[in-house]
């Protein structure tokens, strides 16, 4: 179990940490980040379109003169001319790569990635790389400049939607991904920080990014304090309306979610706190990590799939001289298609579902209804709300998704459990009209 890191990450290791963190020199922006601190348009990096030599596997990388390391995870089925998102997990203090890449230390598997790859779904590139000494010092820059090495690598092989690069971590693997959001926040579309601290730097830390911290209220390592710090310093970046947000009360062993209001559009803040100490796959209602039943995930995907690629579109066929009238459009009436796709395990499982308008009308808003096998149960989702959540469920759209142009897809998801039933849903209606299934 990850929690043995509480003992690991002691607190006269994190005195040393912090004192490390004051002699850390600037870090240097990477090259591609807009002067403005807008977000960077999407380009197709030059492994679009070729055939990869990368492969899912281990890669040693040359990093100011030393022999760096990380673990690649590219989906099954890789299509190089698509754009993936891509994702970096950070591992926490005398923790690895592999750790993080296969989550052994929670749940194999359910929780590779921070249980992130089995809710992507093959949609997204991984990587976890190997901090020295297995930690995040960050002494001179030189783990930020890691992942810029880390990135020319993969993005010259492989297709990465540059507008969806995403980073986490947990305890010091959140302090390095907090470090990112401070040096890199053109780089990175978002960042999750679960349970950090300030222990490898913040080189500028004055631009906004997306910004979801995550932390116990009972923790005894890096204290629930520091994560409202770090937390504050992007409601002030980001232009927030300021707020002390709800949290759970001690003994409840439940969770509460917070997004902030008034943020810059594109640049939302969340805070999760949660009833526990210094670990990093809590459980409402019990003790401890859980790779099946935390709701951590969820979160964390729900709030990177948020954001829509800047990928410009390919240019309409011009009209023809002589165009046909179109028919007058109903609103909110159209065909559709769902794709539904599953990922069990023994008493658990998730979804991804994948909804297209196949007609020639636009949707402003949009509902999805499926029923449920008897025996299963929604626990959370993202990219919809979903109610109720067992039987005939509705699943709608939320503020930033309600468009769905003709011929436009869109991904929405859940996690839930089961009684020993994995079957799918029979039908799904979209709007009230029966949609075909993939």
């Amino acid at each position: 179990m990850i929690s043995r890191t509480q003992s690991i990450f002691a607190a006269a290791g994190i005195a040393v940490l912090l004192v490390l963190v004051q002699v850390h020199a600037a870090l240097s922006h990477s090259a591609g980040t807009t002067s403005s601190g807008g977000l960077a348009a999407m380009a197709p990096t030059a492994g679009c379109g070729k055939a990869p030599t990368l492969r899912s596997g281990t890669y040693s990388i040359q990093n100011n003169g030393k022999n760096r390391s990380y673990i690649l995870r590219i989906p099954d089925g890789y299509d190089n001319n698509r754009p993936y998102r891509l994702i970096f997990g950070f591992h926490w203090l005398n923790g690895t790569a592999t750790d993080v890449a296969t989550g052994q230390t929670v749940q194999r598997d359910v929780w590779a990635y921070y249980g992130l790859q089995r809710l992507a779904d093959n949609s997204a590139i991984f990587v976890a790389p190997q901090g020295l000494n297995n930690g995040w010092a960050n002494s001179g820059g030189e783990d930020v400049t890691l992942v810029d090495n880390i990135l020319r690598q993969l993005e010259a092989d492989l297709c990465v939607d540059t507008s969806q690069r995403f980073a986490l971590g947990f305890s010091y693997g959140g302090a390095m991904s907090y470090s990112l959001a401070c040096s890199r926040p053109t780089v990175f579309r978002a960042v999750a920080v679960q349970s950090g601290g300030q222990l490898s730097g913040c080189s500028g830390g004055t631009q906004p990014i997306a910004y979801l911290g995550i932390h116990g209220i009972r923790d005894s390592v890096l204290g629930v304090g520091s994560g409202r710090s770090l937390r504050d310093t992007f409601v002030r970046n980001n232009g927030c309306t300021a707020q002390n947000p709800p949290e759970p009360s001690q003994g409840s062993l439940t969770h509460r979610v917070t997004t902030y209001s008034g943020c810059r559009a594109g640049y939302p803040v969340a805070w999760a706190a949660f009833d526990e100490g210094h670990i990093a796959a809590p459980q409402d209602g019990a003790p401890g990590d859980s790779g099946s039943r935390t709701w951590v995930p969820a979160e964390v995907w729900k709030f990177f799939t948020q954001f829509s690629s800047t990928a410009t579109p390919s240019p309409s066929p011009s009209p023809s001289a002589t165009p046909s009238p179109s028919p007058s459009p109903t609103p909110g009436i159209g065909a559709c298609r769902v794709a539904y796709t599953m990922n069990s395990w023994n008493n658990g499982f998730t979804t991804a579902i994948s909804i297209t308008n196949t007609g020639s009308t636009a949707l402003n808003g949009w509902s999805l209804s499926f029923t449920l096998p008897s025996g299963q149960a929604i626990t959370s989702g993202w990219n919809a709300t979903y109610s109720p959540t067992t039987g005939t469920v509705n699943a709608t759209n939320v503020g930033y998704n309600a468009a769905l142009a003709p011929g436009a897809s869109l991904e929405i998801g859940f996690q839930a459990t089961h009684s020993g039933n994995t079957s799918k849903p029979s039908s799904f209606t979209l709007n009230g009209n029966t949609c075909t299934t993939a």
